[in-house]
């Protein structure tokens, strides 16, 4: 999905299920970085899916949560570094990947861990539904607490590269060692916490040289709190974008010898406006709220679950409501369009909402009450756009 597949100044009313840019599964995603460079190592049963890449004996991965393809674009004297790598995305193509449905950073970092779109892998969402209890289950923060075993039992490419005797390690910020996100998307090999930046990239690059084979995943959080709480375009993002492309820079300077550094993210954001023409409040909306027993995923991505009996008649008010300016498709819809990828396992199935709610223009869904933090913030993402779904693939090689 290096162009987009709709003319965005067009308004069909309402937006057809088809004319969604489904991300690009099995080719040019997210999902399929880490098993394409797997495959290069010679790990069994792993495919070069995205076959512009070159093989590398020493791979590591620098995900930057946040930062997307039109943003980095938008920022060239904020990011000289990064910018001048534009021309090397996807394999020298100079084409950005595509994140996933939805475009979250939970989706997206068990896409990347597991090398599986989010309907076999299972973290479709922000917040989901949990089939067994009926709950709604924050897959970011993993609450309430849900054994992560059944919930995602897929290896990750992490696991299954160690196993075949290539160097696997991460290096994150010591809060995420323990957490259930990890443990289900990136664990497998060695996790290394630092918290400085200066002190991961150089500890990144220590454990690309570790071994003859290697594979290393580093993690920068800081563009996407700030795109969050301030908007993309403030100084506190353009600051935090500076020093990301200075530790990309430091990184690319220290890579050992036969290796490639891939600079990439979970997801872009766009800043909505704070009025009620932008921010539609579900929590005061009687017509969206009626027959919905709960309300998942995030502003611009939306599961809704309907009380027993009332889908198709949520199904007819969302599009009545907002058809013009989101996707609005039922569960089955969504599947078949390709959303969630081109299978959903049986697990997953129940976790989707009746409704989908993809946000095509500039607003946002909030729920003033259920949600406070959520829907103060700025920055947002989670649907198909461009600005939100296009993440670089920039390449270093030494």
């Amino acid at each position: 999905m290096a162009q987009p597949k709709t003319v965005w100044d067009d308004h069909p009313e309402p937006l057809t299920v088809a004319s969604a840019p489904v991300p690009e599964y099995g080719s040019g995603s997210l999902a399929d970085l880490l098993p394409t460079l797997a495959a290069g190592l010679g790990v069994p049963d792993m495919s070069a899916a995205i076959t512009e890449l070159t093989p590398a004996d020493r791979n590591c991965v620098f995900l930057i949560d946040g930062l997307g393809w039109e943003q980095l674009r938008a920022h060239p004297e904020d990011a000289p570094f990064m910018t001048s790598l534009l021309a090397t995305s996807r394999g020298g193509t100079g084409r950005p990947l595509t994140a996933g449905y939805p475009a979250t950073t939970a989706t997206s970092l068990a896409s990347v861990g597991t090398g599986l779109p989010p309907g076999a892998h299972g973290l479709p969402g922000y917040t989901v539904r949990n089939p067994d209890t009926g709950e709604l289950m924050n897959q970011l923060r993993w609450q309430p607490w849900t054994p992560p075993g059944p919930w995602q039992p897929y290896p990750t490419v992490f696991q299954l590269a160690h196993a075949a005797g290539v160097h696997a390690a991460q290096v994150s910020s010591p809060t995420f060692e323990n957490t259930p996100l990890t443990r289900v998307a990136l664990s497998g090999g060695r996790f290394l916490g630092r918290l400085p930046g200066e002190d991961r990239v150089d500890l990144a690059a220590e454990q690309l040289a570790a071994g003859d084979r290697s594979l290393v995943y580093t993690y920068f959080a800081e563009v996407d709190g700030a795109g969050h709480r301030f908007g993309v375009d403030s100084d506190a993002w353009r600051g935090q974008l500076m020093y990301a492309d200075r530790l990309v820079q430091r990184l690319a300077e220290q890579l050992p010898p036969r290796s490639a550094l891939y600079v990439t993210a979970d997801h872009g954001m766009i800043d909505v406006p704070f009025d009620e023409q932008h921010r539609i409040d579900f929590d005061e909306d009687w017509e969206l709220s009626a027959g919905v027993a709960l309300l998942g995923g995030e502003g611009r991505a939306r599961h809704v679950y309907a009380v027993p009996g009332a889908a198709n008649d949520v199904l007819t008010c969302w599009r009545e409501v907002l058809g013009e300016q989101f996707w609005v498709a039922s569960r089955e819809e969504a599947i078949a369009a390709g959303w969630f990828g081109p299978r959903i396992d049986e697990r997953v199935y129940g976790r989707i909402g009746d409704v989908v709610a993809a946000a095509r223009d500039d607003v946002l869904l909030i729920a003033s009450e259920r949600e406070p933090k959520e829907s103060a913030m700025v920055g947002n993402h989670g649907s198909m756009t461009p600005a939100e779904q296009l993440v670089p693939l920039l390449e270093v090689r030494s």
